[in-house]
């Protein structure tokens, strides 16, 4: 996002500095909304942080990141697959979306190898 420097900010009337935090606010609540919806029940309460102006700059949901179940990996695919939508579901995710997609991502390819492994384990 493009932010205003301090200075700008201070020059702005009131009406203005208003505008521009409900501009702010809904920019960033509707990116963090999205991974929520995305989430359901891995997604925590949406958070966003504003500058020492008052300004919302930045936003985050905290999501529910599986582990490697060895006994289920069915579930632990399906979850990552949730977290990896979930980060995604933004039009515009952010770096750390894509770091949070790479991690579910290698989750589930962990994940993948074990129900590999628990098959072969089945039939042997």
């Amino acid at each position: 996002m493009n932010f205003m420097s301090i200075s700008a900010i201070n020059n702005l009337n009131e009406k203005d500095k208003q505008e521009l935090i409900k501009k702010q606010y809904a920019k960033i609540y509707a990116h963090e909304l999205a991974h929520k919806n995305a989430a359901g029940s891995l997604a925590g309460s949406i958070f966003i942080e504003k500058n020492s102006e008052g300004i919302p700059v930045s936003g985050h949901v905290p999501i529910k990141m599986p582990s490697l179940d060895n006994e289920n990996p069915d579930k632990t695919i399906e979850q990552a697959d949730i977290v990896v939508k979930a980060a995604l579901a933004p039009s515009d995710p952010s770096d750390q979306d894509l770091k949070v997609a790479a991690q579910a991502r290698a989750i589930k390819a962990q994940a993948e190898d074990a129900q590999q492994k628990k098959g072969l384990d089945y039939y042997a």
